[in-house]
Order: C-alpha cells, then structure tokens, then sequence
C-alpha cells in the first residue's frame, strides 16, 4: 500500500456513495457501463480499455491503471500493446509539457531583467 491507496479493500468505500448520493452513484454506473459495453460501440472494447489506460496513466489514477490494465487484458489487449499505450500516454505528457513551455515563454516576455 503505497500513498492510503489499498486496491483490494478501498471499494468498500463505496458504502459513502450508496447512502449519501446512491441517484448519482446509479447515474454515473449506468454510463460508464454504457462507455464499455461489449457491443454495440464502434470502437471495439479492447481499444476503448487501451484508452482508458492512457488516460488512467496520464492521469495517474491507480485505481483505473489496476482496473482498465485487467479489463483491456480481458478484452485481449497483449503485453506489447499495454505497452505501446504506456508510450502513447508518455508521449502525450510530454507533449503537453512541451507545447505549455511555450506558453512560460510568452507570459515571460517583457519581465526579463
């Protein structure tokens, strides 16, 4: 267990949304059973749990990097392709550090001494 995160034991926390917001906790499940559904999509679900990882990477949320990782292995993603999704969300937050330098490079024109 790393930073109060507990994978195997956490969902029991769920016990807060069931009483305190159980229409949202309702609302929320039945879209994100919609956005992976096994059919009926055109992206296939295999490629939508890969984009999920990217995003979970990317986003750094450990409870979607453990979850997506085993659904997109369910849903037939390889070893190869988790990692290319790795690099494509590394690329990705590069990128985003790159392209938002040149945003610092801007707001510093005219305060440099």
């Amino acid at each position: 267990m790393s930073d109060g995160i507990d994978l195997e034991n956490d969902g029991a926390y769920t016990r807060v949304y069931k009483k305190q917001t159980p229409d949202i906790l309702q609302a929320f499940a039945a879209f994100n059973d919609t956005v992976f559904a096994e059919e009926g999509r055109e992206i296939p679900l295999k490629y939508r749990e890969l984009i999920a990882v990217a995003v979970a990477l990317t986003t750094q949320c450990t409870y979607c990097i453990d979850g997506h990782t085993k659904n997109a292995v369910n849903a037939g993603a390889s070893e190869a392709e988790l990692a290319e999704t790795a690099w494509v969300a590394s690329a990705i937050r590069a990128g985003g550090a790159y392209a938002h330098g040149r945003l610092a490079f801007k707001l510093a024109e005219g305060h440099q001494h």
